[in-house]
């Protein structure tokens, strides 16, 4: 079986409308994943985009983006899922150190599949946006620390069921001197927390075209037996899926054999075929 388990149904720069919400808009993501020989979809539209998140952060940029409505998204998602498409309802939700109560109150309004948990902002500043970067005030090894720190938080947060591109620090090409200790960090805090971890085709596209997680820590998860979801971070249908073949091929050489498939957020493993 073979699942996508990371998009979203417009661009981070699209606005949601009507369209965005219809029975038609999401069988175009369903339509591309058959073509693609995927079997199930997943939406996981970012928390920020919506309304009901807006007081968890006071930046403008975030200000900004809060205003779409969490309930419409549930809804629309929830009736291509009841429709018989192959689709789960989920989210990518931002930790935000200090904020696990606003943000489990929130998300805990609504039932899901499952929660992507993802680490974007760190000390009120950016790791992947360079409108607000954190890179700029601190030298990448601090940065690196601090957003260890965070995403090894919200594994503990008891919020989510995968962490998202988990070493996305890397977006800019920028590493610690010494990865292989936060690598070991990461891990372990993945492995004690009883999350899983996301394997994202999407590195393939930054700067260093490389999978989120990199080799030595796709290894270290898979010693520790942390599960995956395998997603692409599609933006658009045509985005879905992209770039799996490669990515299960590491998957596979790291020992993997299984991708993890929620419902209810109860989770089981399915066989992957290379």
């Amino acid at each position: 079986m073979l699942t996508d388990y990371h998009m979203h149904l417009v661009d981070d720069d699209v606005p949601y409308d009507d369209d965005s919400f219809t029975l038609e808009h999401v069988g175009r993501y369903v339509t591309a994943a058959a073509a693609a020989g995927i079997d199930e979809i997943g939406f996981t539209d970012h928390v920020y985009r919506f309304a009901e998140a807006r007081d968890w952060f006071d930046h403008a940029l975030w200000q900004a983006d809060a205003v779409g409505d969490l309930g419409r998204y549930h809804g629309a998602v929830s009736a291509a899922r009841d429709a018989g498409l192959p689709v789960k309802v989920a989210l990518e939700v931002d930790y935000l150190r200090g904020r696990e109560q606003q943000i489990g109150e929130v998300v805990g309004r609504y039932d899901w599949d499952y929660l992507l948990g993802s680490v974007h902002w760190v000390g009120g500043l950016a790791v992947d946006w360079e409108l607000a970067p954190i890179w700029d005030r601190y030298p990448a090894d601090e940065v690196w620390r601090l957003y260890c720190e965070d995403l090894c938080l919200a594994a503990a947060s008891g919020i989510y069921d995968s962490m998202a591109h988990p070493d996305l620090a890397k977006v800019f090409g920028q590493r610690p001197d010494q990865p292989q200790a936060l690598y070991r960090q990461i891990a372990d805090a993945f492995e004690a927390a009883g999350v899983c971890a996301e394997v994202s085709s999407a590195g393939y596209h930054q700067t260093l075209d490389e999978l989120y997680p990199d080799p030595q820590l796709l290894a270290m998860l898979h010693e520790r037996g942390v599960p995956v979801t395998l997603g692409s971070d599609a933006h658009a249908p045509q985005r879905v899926g992209r770039d799996f073949p490669r990515a299960l091929a590491e998957l596979h050489a790291a020992g993997y054999r299984t991708l993890t498939v929620f419902d209810g957020r109860e989770r089981r493993q399915e066989v992957f075929d290379v």
